[in-house]
């Protein structure tokens, strides 16, 4: 009864008018960052957390606000995947699988609505997880220590040989080739340049939003001039702008589990949408009885990273409220705005400041209405983007594309290389090549890499810390598992054919 009472006096704070102007507000800067390739959640509440404190908003406002933002970005994201097959972030790279050859069949407004309410669904079980289990869960996340997390991320990376199960060779060498453009770039712990080739421009690593952006923009440029003709548009005009109730119950349970899986994935600090959408996009890949469609316009595996990640997004709060710990880059940005209000996140907050902490997760639930509200009535407008001629469409995504790319170092170099990344995704597509793995492994490499070094620092460089505990025990199992188990089941196949 007193976390009800607690959550009753959230909700009083978050739906005052003040208040719910401001998650509106939030929502819809966020859901339009999203939609921008390469800029995200943490792009999209670092802008806004400087004017939250110049313009003197109070700290349940503040964080309203960028809370807002971040599910919004979330949402975002998941149009221009849709749409274009540019992800908006990491989170959304899952849903470019099946959610662009659905466009491409003309059911882009069903995926944009199927899309958003599974996002609702995903986060509203998130809110409901955080209210009943958020202690308890917190308890449990903080005994992931860095072997722990190291594992996990190995599980995360054997996960992606599922993805596209016709050609696990490919994927895997994509996905190592991600991890190693992820070491690019000066050594955090001893400052040795690596891989740079005395390049200035390579000094800092490669940023996401290039690799992104070449990959899978520039690349899409390519295909789509090698494909259209002057006047031609790009993709069929969508037949519908909503999905019927078939479609949402075929999806339902996949919605339900991906909702599990990303809120689990959420508390663990660290973990985030990418690897809460690429685990939920695995597991409903091998459950289903025909997954013969998956990565061909299947409505199940669109539904399963999108409630992933944005349940994945409100469960990253669990840590940053009890632990202090900050579940994903995004809410480390938001422990930023607690600090700057001489607010200390951590076991205390929760006692000290109790009206703040549930203002803040009540808002999480007032902004996610919100954000269903604002997308669903917008789908049609969405999937109409269309119908825009070849000659009009491309460019545009040629200049968001290279603007967004230039944002970050103001360098022409960045520039040269998106378009070298871009030719080279566009090869590897006509070979057959997948482009999601490479991107989670670039992803996973920094938090890999980060996580083995801290793990054998504290061994003294012993190794079977990597499998000390019962929890990286069950990841090693698990990885073993899914690398054996295709072997193991295309063996029979070959022998029950044989007999």
């Amino acid at each position: 009864m007193e976390v009800l009472n607690f959550l009753m006096v959230g909700f009083e704070v978050a739906l005052q008018p003040q208040n719910l102007l401001i998650a509106f507000i939030g929502a819809f800067i966020g859901t339009i960052v999203g939609l921008l390739p390469g800029l995200g959640p943490i792009n999209g509440v670092a802008i806004l957390l400087p004017f939250a404190y110049a313009l003197g908003l109070p700290v349940d406002s503040a964080l309203i606000l960028l809370a807002a933002v971040y599910l919004g970005c979330e949402y975002g994201g998941r149009i221009s995947a849709i749409l274009l097959n540019v992800p908006g972030d990491a989170g959304a790279i899952m849903t470019t699988l099946d959610g662009y050859p659905l466009a491409q069949q003309g059911k882009a407004g069903i995926a944009l609505s199927l899309s958003s309410v599974s996002s609702f669904i995903g986060s509203t079980i998130a809110f409901i997880g955080i209210v009943l289990f958020a202690p308890l869960l917190a308890k449990w996340a903080i005994a992931f220590g860095p072997a722990e997390y190291f594992a996990l991320m190995v599980f995360a990376i054997v996960c992606l040989t599922g993805l596209v199960s016709t050609q696990p060779f490919k994927t895997l060498i994509m996905a190592l080739m991600g991890l190693g453009l992820s070491t690019v770039g000066m050594d955090a712990i001893t400052g040795v340049y690596r891989f740079t080739f005395n390049s200035v421009g390579l000094s800092d690593g490669i940023a996401f939003t290039t690799v992104v952006i070449g990959l899978f923009s520039i690349s899409e440029i390519l295909l789509l001039l090698e494909r259209t003709t002057i006047g031609k548009v790009v993709l069929k005009q969508s037949k519908r702008s909503l999905f019927n109730i078939k479609e949402f119950f075929s999806a339902l349970a996949t919605i339900i589990r991906g909702s599990l899986i990303g809120f689990f994935s959420g508390i663990l600090p660290g973990a985030g949408a990418s690897v809460a959408s690429a685990m939920a996009y695995t597991t409903e890949r091998k459950m289903a009885r025909d997954n013969s469609q998956f990565g061909k316009g299947d409505l199940r595996g669109l539904a399963a990273p999108e409630s992933a990640n944005n349940a994945a997004a409100c469960g990253s709060f669990v840590p940053m409220l009890t632990l202090g710990v900050p579940g994903s880059g995004t809410t480390a940005v938001m422990m930023g705005a607690l600090m700057m209000y001489n607010i200390t996140p951590g076991p205390q907050l929760f006692t000290e400041q109790p009206t703040l902490v549930w203002a803040l997760i009540a808002s999480l639930m007032v902004g996610n209405i919100i954000l269903l509200v604002l997308n669903l009535p917008l789908v049609g407008f969405f999937a109409r983007m269309l119908s825009i001629p070849s000659y009009i469409l491309i460019p545009i995504i040629a200049t968001v594309s290279f603007v967004g790319v230039y944002a970050i170092h103001s360098t022409i170099f960045d520039l040269l290389l998106c378009m070298g990344l871009g030719i080279v995704g566009y090869v590897l597509r006509k070979f057959d090549f997948p482009l999601a793995p490479l991107i989670l492994g670039f992803v996973l490499g920094e938090l890999m890499e980060s996580n083995l070094r801290r793990a054998l620092s504290i061994s003294q460089g012993e190794l079977s810390i990597l499998w000390s505990s019962n929890i990286s025990i069950g990841l090693w199992v698990m990885s073993a598992l899914l690398l054996i188990l295709p072997i193991v089941r295309k063996y029979l196949f070959i022998k029950k054919n044989q007999a």
